[in-house]
């Protein structure tokens, strides 16, 4: 898998939904889990999720909020659906992104932040043509909430049918665009729809979207992190060593234990 070279600081995204559940008892989600030397970006659009991890953070995000944890040296994790969504169903949506850690943070102390809809600003594309929320970065002289390790854009780009935009990036970083609605012509030239990710050479320039319905697109730009890359599961660090000896602290409890 060399997805992680090539969209570097950027390793996964999973999106999932937007799907529909019926009202239930019984929390659906992920139990505890680990993760070491990376972030997990938690992006809601629709529906509810619950969380807890082993720092004692926690917490419940909605519609337009964002989770960026920070697992670096450890952390244990579960994810269901919220208490009150599981109870009376509905759709959901989310988008979760995994972002490297440079190897001088890896095993820095995990933090969490809690970025709530209302504080990420909203920036007006020209012409009525759509918005950007500014999750991370910089656009339109707004900056977004999140703390990053690297230099680094995560936008949520709403763009209205049969209009049009262009955005701007820095030679040498990585770009790439996940269209999660809609249908999206890239640069005059390439097509994608929902589900299809765009990922543009490293050359300093702008790219062009014009979008053929109303499109939500999560614009992902930022430096690469020139270094190697070991992977296991929910593992992420720069040699195989390192690896083991993550597996090692987990299975020894070092990673520490949610509350119950």
């Amino acid at each position: 898998n060399t997805h992680g070279r090539q969209l570097s600081p950027f390793l996964l995204l999973d999106h999932a939904g937007p799907a529909e559940f019926s009202p239930t008892d019984t929390p659906r989600g992920v139990g505890q889990h680990p993760h070491r030397g990376f972030e997990t970006v938690t992006i809601v659009y629709d529906g509810e999720v619950a969380h807890r991890d082993s720092t004692g953070a926690g917490g419940e995000i909605g519609p337009g909020d964002v989770q960026w944890m920070t697992a670096a040296s450890g952390i244990l994790h579960e994810e269901f659906h919220s208490e009150a969504f599981t109870r009376r169903g509905g759709k959901l949506e989310m988008v979760q992104l995994w972002v490297n850690l440079p190897a001088s943070d890896k095993m820095a102390t995990p933090g969490y932040q809690n970025i709530g809809n209302a504080d990420i600003p909203v920036v007006p594309l020209a012409d009525g043509a759509g918005s950007v929320r500014v999750i991370a970065g910089a656009f339109g002289g707004q900056h977004g909430p999140a703390r990053t390790h690297t230099p680094m854009d995560v936008w949520d780009l709403r763009l209205q049918r049969d209009r049009h935009a262009t955005f701007a990036f820095a030679g040498g970083h990585t770009v790439a665009m996940v269209v999660l609605h809609g249908t999206v012509l890239f640069n005059g030239s390439q097509v994608a729809r929902e589900g299809q990710m765009v990922l543009f050479d490293r050359t300093a320039g702008e790219v062009a979207l014009e979008a053929n319905a109303d499109a939500t697109v999560l614009v992902l730009a930022g430096e690469p992190i020139d270094e190697p890359i070991a992977g296991y599961g929910p593992f992420v660090m720069n040699t195989q060593e390192e690896i083991r000896q993550a597996m090692e602290d987990f299975n020894s409890g070092r990673f520490g234990q949610i509350a119950a």
